[in-house]
């Protein structure tokens, strides 16, 4: 659960920056979750601030450990918000893909070889903690390619 053990480690101030950058329509992607948490109806949510409903989605995330739902959350702000992050990331370690769809994780595994040079043009190109957080999404993704999370464990030690 290194999408859960990344959530932790986020300030407030980033989590919310994440989930901001997510809304729609007034909605933020978690907000039905929370709305059902407080016993609102969901169309009344949005009368509670953004930040209020931030903070309460990531406890439901953290208290849950919902890996998966977190990994969600973390894979459509990469992918929405910086999804070239993750086109280069593909490319840099050999991943082929169609416009950052993998067709089978299982078989297309990143080369570890590459890893290292495709993390030094990502963090020229990219915020370093966008390049750590798809890292941990990474990590989730291929386990069996232990240099991911090794690369992943590493940048959060700095």
């Amino acid at each position: 659960m290194k999408v859960i053990e990344q959530l932790r480690l986020l300030s407030d101030e980033r989590f919310l920056c994440i989930y901001e950058a997510l809304v729609r329509d007034g909605f933020g992607p978690l907000d039905g979750e929370v709305a059902k948490a407080l016993k609102f109806r969901p169309q009344a949510i949005v009368k509670i601030p953004m930040a209020k409903r931030a903070q309460r989605a990531r406890r439901i995330l953290d208290g849950e450990a919902n890996a998966e739902m977190c990994y969600e959350l973390f894979g459509t702000y990469l992918f929405t918000k910086h999804k070239q992050l993750v086109l280069d990331f593909l490319d840099g370690v050999g991943v082929e893909h169609d416009k950052g769809m993998i067709s089978n994780v299982t078989e297309a595994l990143p080369d570890p070889a590459k890893l290292s040079g495709a993390l030094t043009e990502l963090d020229q190109k990219y915020k370093a903690e966008d390049v750590t957080l798809y890292l941990s999404l990474c990590s989730e993704q291929w386990p069996s390619v232990p240099e991911v999370e090794a690369a992943w464990r590493k940048r959060l030690e700095s």
